[in-house]
């Protein structure tokens, strides 16, 4: 029996995740666990975790902040998004977004990602030393989906706090402190966003907010609205920074596939991919069984928790020949970083793009990136894996 204290799994989902998870599978591929507070069924296999996230039984669970009695006005909203994450408002109110990010739509946006890009890149290139999560990867996704949202250039600063508190008042290592955080920052997203869908009413521009304000039928209420826009904020910022910097991360720690990439350019698409692989900004993704199912010979009840574990299938030796060999050639990549099934992540083409762009404009205009450390700090984060920082040297 192994040890199932909440304080050793935060720590070694914190730390480094890939032998707890091995650990686990090495039991079952569906464990029965007490590691949170919510104990449940936690899954390292890659087929389970593909069967599970395919199967409407298994319903969407996000950890939104818990809504204290001074914000009880949040309730209506939250109430939303979670209905968002469920046939059959889910079907309905994806149909309408989704069009705005098919890879045909998304690509057509190459044009402004880039010049972002490079602009940071201006800014940043007389530097010795930079940190690429605050000076790059941040403000550059900010820049992207404020743009795509509809968000006005002199408000995207605002994007980092809301997102840092977001993140950690949703992640199951979430404080009463992070919680408040939480609440304080959804009323002031969703002030924010109220008085930028009044102005986009009057005032359309070439942006989603408009876009979906002003289309012909099937319009949005308000309150649909609203958590579209704080759930596209969320989803569309802070997991894009941490895919980039992951990326980085990765491609520095491994010298000869970064020079492999250096030296063929057009191998930045397959690297990408198998750093969603290798470092999956987001590591878990929770499902309730709406209904007794059976899994791999064992019983899932109704109403249980089930915690699918997407870095630990991404490795699973069964799906994946070396799995823990970081390898930016790997073909095919079937990996579950954005997941499968109707939930499949909306904006993986814009999170592909964004990462390819970012990562090419980095190596390509400074080919001698170093890390400073190749010990990081992450994030107390057992949902996503993110650093606090990454601090490289340029060598010009």
């Amino acid at each position: 029996m192994m040890n199932q204290s909440t304080d050793r799994f935060t720590f070694e989902m914190t730390e480094n995740p890939y032998s707890f998870y091995e650990e686990i599978r090495s039991i079952s591929p569906v464990y029965k666990g007490s590691f949170l507070k919510y104990p449940g069924w936690f899954v390292t296999g890659y087929q389970e975790a593909l069967t599970i996230l395919k199967d409407h039984r298994f319903q969407t669970r996000i950890p939104l902040p818990e809504t204290t009695k001074k914000y009880e006005a949040l309730k209506d909203i939250q109430n939303r998004m979670m209905l968002f994450r469920n046939p059959p408002d889910h079907g309905r109110l994806r149909k309408l977004v989704s069009h705005k990010f098919t890879p045909a739509k998304i690509e057509k946006c190459r044009p402004f990602i880039e010049k972002i890009a490079i602009d940071l890149w201006n800014s940043l290139k007389n530097k010795r030393k930079i940190d690429v999560i605050s000076d790059f990867a941040y403000p550059f996704a900010s820049l992207v989906i404020a743009k795509i949202i509809g968000i006005p250039d002199e408000d995207k600063d605002i994007f980092r706090g809301w997102a840092l508190n977001l993140i950690q008042s949703i992640d199951f290592t979430r404080s009463r402190r992070s919680i408040v955080d939480g609440n304080l920052t959804t009323l002031e997203m969703l002030t924010f966003f109220k008085d930028l869908i009044i102005k986009r009413s009057h005032s359309p521009q070439d942006d989603l907010i408009s876009e979906l304000l002003h289309q012909e039928d099937k319009k949005l209420t308000e309150e649909e609205l609203l958590a579209t826009a704080v759930l596209l904020l969320i989803a569309g910022h802070e997991t894009t920074v941490n895919l980039i910097s992951n990326s980085l991360y990765c491609l520095l720690k491994n010298p000869k596939e970064y020079h492999k990439l250096i030296e063929n350019p057009s191998l930045i698409e397959s690297a990408i991919e198998e750093c969603l692989r290798y470092e999956s900004p987001t590591q878990m993704i929770a499902r309730i069984a709406s209904e007794d199912v059976e899994l791999n010979n064992v019983q899932i009840r109704k109403g249980d928790h089930v915690y699918v574990l997407i870095g630990a299938a991404n490795r699973d030796p069964k799906q994946f020949s070396n799995g823990d060999d970081f390898e930016i050639t790997r073909n095919p990549n079937p990996h579950l970083a954005f997941g499968s099934g109707i939930h499949f992540c909306l904006g993986s083409a814009l999170a592909r793009l964004e990462a390819q762009i970012a990562i090419q404009t980095l190596i390509q205009n400074e080919g001698n990136i170093q890390l400073e450390s190749k010990e990081v700090e992450w994030r107390n984060l057992v949902g996503f894996r993110a650093m606090k920082e990454m601090y490289v040297h340029l060598n010009h």
